[in-house]
């Protein structure tokens, strides 16, 4: 399956699919163990594994990176790993069903002895689950390192990378199977759908959902795109038209994320983690605290009070998000003071270069924003983890609350004054301008050229190192610097900045678009460059990530629709600004006020009531998980009869 598996003898026996590197100056006990343990038999407490060192590269030396490790496994161990960890596959009848090794004849692709029934994602997958669930027995160190302390019960695998033993676990790329997805992927510009179940195959449902979402979102803008070209060249001057165009945000922002909810419905259930169980969290890497007995599994591991945790959160983040509110507040003060000066200069004497300077100031404010965002990103991390979460979850979803309320505030208070304070709205479309296309233009630099052109040089570095030795045809390299050259890859960090960017874009097309109907198509834009973009990214920049199988996109979706009741009162408030609207209360604005804030909770209320009406999971996709869960009852009360005529019988 890899390219050079036949020409490395240590590894011929069995298919690499995930590579662990151990720091260099691991004590060789230390790795003695910990492969002893990899390949132990499940019922000795092992992972029954199948690992071997890689062997030097050509022209590698001995310092450079030593201990790398080839992790594999046989069918047997991957379909019986594919039922412990409660994969969903097709059943002949076209279900989706848990899969179970008693039953797996009965699974659709299932020949022979099931090779290829599985993918490589969720072969990666498994093993990365078997690795994490490797716990210490009677150990009270890892050997050779005292500092490691365990104990029983303790997952050796986060111990290892906590201590900074262990220096990553990543999973391998198939080169054949990555030109054929990059191909029909991007590769080939055209009109058409994304390969999503390919990429679901390759890299697993958490990325194939992302993309998914990207292009639904991308469709989705279609038509306020095609609305939003002959309202900016008909209406260009006359921004008291900007009602109609408000209206339908309203609507538009409401059903596509009901819709999108339907939509991820159907793709989780075809790829089987709709129903699918979520596995017990453990304790993430950097959690720390006392050690003592969690009263639910009933094994040791630390605990931290919650009491000193939420005082973290209170006394010591909370007031550093504040700071930092005020702060991005101060500049935004700066901006408009540059932004009257330009003004004023151009004013006294307005020129050709006058006229550029009236730009000047945004797209300084905008290149500002962005700096600021990645800077307090990283005070966020640092916060977060100070924070000492122990599941992964609870510390994802503190970081992003606190992400998302900072990059709101910071990108869009200066589009709330000037629309509600300033009543401004000349400069309100000149700022969303300015601001969405620099931010466009440095996210595209930052995430798409930046890092191909990093990797690059990594790449040549390797390719010639590799040369001196022997000729390759098409760069394709054998086993061991293959290996090498993924290790020194970037590692790719989730969906948390993609669906970050999508956030802030979805914000500013529903929020203030009406003022500026071209943000739509400029965002379609961007989108269908970042699909290119990201997916370039995914099969040649980063190591391949390992599969996660979510079954929607998660606390996303709930940033999205806070955006869209958002969006509900800033275009109502816009709607009652606009001259349209105050000519019919033309004696009273505290009638106007009232009568705009009783039809902004009246279409909150349609809102929320749309929400209802809309099921989230399509009806067909209901009854088939009703069907399913009859029959394991009916199932179960079978096995219950049979059971309690064997006792009689026995009994007699």
């Amino acid at each position: 399956m890899l390219q050079g598996v036949s020409a490395d003898r240590s590894v011929s026996m069995f298919t690499p699919l995930v590579v662990v590197e151990l720091a260099s100056d691991t004590k060789k006990e230390a790795i003695a163990w910990l492969l002893s343990r990899i390949r132990d038999k499940q019922q000795n407490g092992g992972a029954e594994l199948l690992v071997e060192q890689l062997s030097p590269g050509l022209g590698t030396e001995k310092k450079e990176k030593p201990n790398l490790f080839l992790v594999g496994a046989s069918w047997h161990r991957l379909l019986s790993g594919a039922e412990d960890v409660g994969l969903f596959k097709e059943h002949s009848d076209g279900s989706m069903r848990g899969f179970t090794c008693a039953n797996k004849h009965n699974f659709k692709d299932f020949q022979g002895d099931g090779d290829g029934f599985l993918s490589m994602a969720e072969c990666q997958y498994i093993i990365k689950h078997e690795l994490d669930t490797l716990r210490a027995k009677d150990e009270t160190h890892v050997p050779g390192h005292s500092q490691a302390k365990l104990y029983p019960g303790k997952s050796i695998i986060r111990r290892l990378q906590s201590k900074g033993i262990l220096i990553q676990i990543f999973p391998l790329h198939e080169q054949e199977e990555l030109k054929r997805l990059s191909f029909s992927w991007y590769k080939k510009v055209k009109l058409a759908f994304q390969p999503l179940d390919d990429i679901r195959h390759y890299y697993g449902e958490g990325q194939a959902l992302y993309f998914g979402f990207l292009e639904y979102f991308t469709f989705a803008l279609v038509p306020m795109a095609l609305i939003g070209v002959p309202y900016y060249l008909f209406d260009w001057e006359d921004y008291d038209k900007y009602v109609i165009f408000a209206v339908f945000n309203l609507i538009w922002c409401t059903v596509i994320l009901e819709l999108w909810k339907r939509c991820s419905a159907s793709l989780a259930y075809r790829w089987g983690t709709l129903s699918r169980k979520k596995a017990f969290e453990e304790p993430r890497p950097g959690f720390h605290g006392v050690l003592g007995f969690n009263p639910v599994t009933g094994r040791k591991e630390p605990l931290y009070p919650t009491a000193k945790r939420h005082l973290r959160v209170y006394l010591v983040s909370l007031p550093f998000v504040l700071l930092c509110l005020y702060l991005s507040l101060y500049v935004m003060m700066i901006y408009f003071h540059m932004e009257g000066w330009a003004l004023s200069v151009h004013d006294e004497d307005p020129t050709f270069w006058t006229e550029i300077l009236l730009f000047i100031p945004s797209i300084i404010y905008a290149v500002v924003i962005e700096v600021m965002n990645l800077i307090y990103r990283y005070a966020a991390e640092f916060l977060t983890e100070w924070e000492n979460h122990r599941l992964e979850s609870s510390y994802q979803n503190h970081l992003v609350l606190k992400v998302l309320v900072f990059n709101f505030f910071n990108c869009f208070a200066s589009l709330f004054y000037i629309a509600f304070v300033m009543h401004d709205m000349m400069l309100l479309r000149q700022s969303l301008a300015t601001l969405l296309i620099t931010s466009q233009i440095l996210n595209q630099f930052m995430e798409a050229f930046l890092p191909y052109w990093l990797q690059r040089r990594r790449n040549k570095k390797m390719i010639n190192k590799v040369k001196n030795k022997r000729t390759l045809e098409d760069k394709e390299f054998p086993l061991a610097e293959q290996v090498r050259m993924e290790a020194d890859m970037s590692t790719y960090l989730g969906t948390f900045d993609d669906y970050l960017e999508l956030f802030l874009l979805f914000g500013y097309v529903s929020l203030f678009s009406c003022v500026y109907p071209l943000a739509a198509v400029l965002v379609v834009l961007n989108n269908i460059s970042e699909v290119y973009s990201d997916a370039f990214k995914m099969c040649y920049v980063f190591k391949r990530p390992f599969s996660d199988p979510a079954a929607n996109i998660g606390v996303w979706q709930l940033a999205f629709e806070a955006m869209s009741v958002i969006a509900v009162v800033t275009n109502c408030a816009l709607i009652g600004m606009s001259p349209q609207v105050k000519d019919y209360f033309p004696d009273s604005e505290t009638q106007l006020i009232l009568w705009t804030v009783a039809i902004e909770h009246g279409l909150l209320a349609i809102k929320f009531i749309l929400t209802f009406l809309i099921p989230d999971v399509p009806k067909h996709i209901q009854v088939k998980l009703a069907r399913l869960e009859f029959e394991s009852l009916e199932a179960l009360k079978k096995k219950k009869i049979l059971e309690t005529s064997e006792f009689s019988k026995i009994d007699q």
